[in-house]
């Protein structure tokens, strides 16, 4: 008699998850191209005009549940939109294009792309987490690929600024907080969705981005023509509705469905998207050691899901 041997699956939930963090990632990822997009404008401007628009689309879109979603919020649930409106959207914006402008895409990336060895290591200690040993395959394939990264940086005679490396260390920490400090938000949730809590994360930060109008505009508006303002307009609004509004949506959806051990190695996605951007940007192929860290990004990822996967 053949006794079958138990099969190994990842619950459909966390597959839709999965898939919403990978789309997260795509979009998040156009994010490194806009500061290339228009090098005339400082990332203050950037800043300021990206989360403008964000806010004025999501006022007009949250206006519709206001009234109910309003007695929904309490003090502690505004405390929170405002911490995740500065760490995830405007402080780490500024520290992002910054780090960009003055070290690269490269750079930046490099750092950011520990964002998901630091959410993983913080995941594994929740309660009924994957235990820690079983994630240290994904998160040596995760290392290994970045360094792979930074090799080709120094290789290629990187001229990173100490100002933009510290740019972009700022921008590791205030993501780090915001992934971790949002799941903790949305799993404490009663009656709001996740897209109904990033267009409450939207408003807030809109709100908070007029402090930037001045200093960006007014202060530094800059002696740009008519056609440089026309195309700044539109990278910030397509930011704005590309990464903020669709992106974080998207992002919501899987920390809602996956656990943060692994919620942490979706962020990989941007990283390997803003590589394949900036690689069609370049109208060029990945070299050897890129093509190579992209592949073990994605298998680091790979073997982080093969340790959630249950038997059946």
């Amino acid at each position: 008699m053949l006794i079958a041997a138990p099969t190994v699956t990842l619950p459909r939930s966390t597959l839709l998850g999965i898939g919403a963090g990978i789309g997260a990632g795509a979009l998040w990822g156009l994010v490194f191209l806009a500061p290339e997009l228009v090098p005339e404008f400082a990332a203050i401007q950037l800043s300021a005009g990206r989360y403008l628009a964000y806010g004025l689309i999501a006022a007009v879109l949250i206006a519709p549940a206001w009234t109910r979603l309003r007695r929904q919020l309490d003090r502690r649930a505004w405390r929170a939109l405002l911490w995740l409106a500065l760490s995830g959207n405007i402080v780490y914006y500024l520290f992002l294009a910054n780090a960009v402008k003055l070290g690269g895409v490269a750079m930046a990336s490099i750092v950011i792309g520990l964002v998901p060895i630091a959410v993983t290591l913080v995941g594994s200690r929740d309660r009924h987490a994957v235990p820690l040993r079983r994630l240290l395959p994904s998160l040596l394939l995760s290392g290994a690929g970045l360094a792979c990264i930074g090799v080709d940086a120094l290789a290629a005679g990187s001229s990173a600024s100490g100002l933009g490396l510290l740019c972009a260390f700022g921008a590791l920490a205030t993501w780090t907080f915001f992934a971790i400090y949002n799941s903790r938000c949305l799993a404490r949730l009663d009656g709001i969705s996740g897209n109904e809590w990033n267009l409450l994360v939207g408003v807030v930060t809109g709100v908070l981005s007029l402090a930037l109008v001045v200093p960006a505009f007014i202060l530094a508006p800059g002696d740009h023509p008519l056609h440089a303002w026309l195309r700044f307009g539109a990278v910030a609004a397509a930011v704005a509705v590309c990464c903020s509004l669709f992106g974080n949506a998207l992002w919501n959806r899987a920390s809602r469905s996956l656990p943060l051990s692994l919620m942490g190695q979706m962020i990989v996605f941007e990283t390997v998207f803003a590589a394949l951007y900036g690689f069609l940007w370049e109208a060029r192929w990945p070299s050897g050691m890129e093509a190579a860290a992209l592949t073990l990004l994605v298998a680091g990822v790979v073997s982080c899901a093969a340790a959630h996967r249950r038997r059946t």
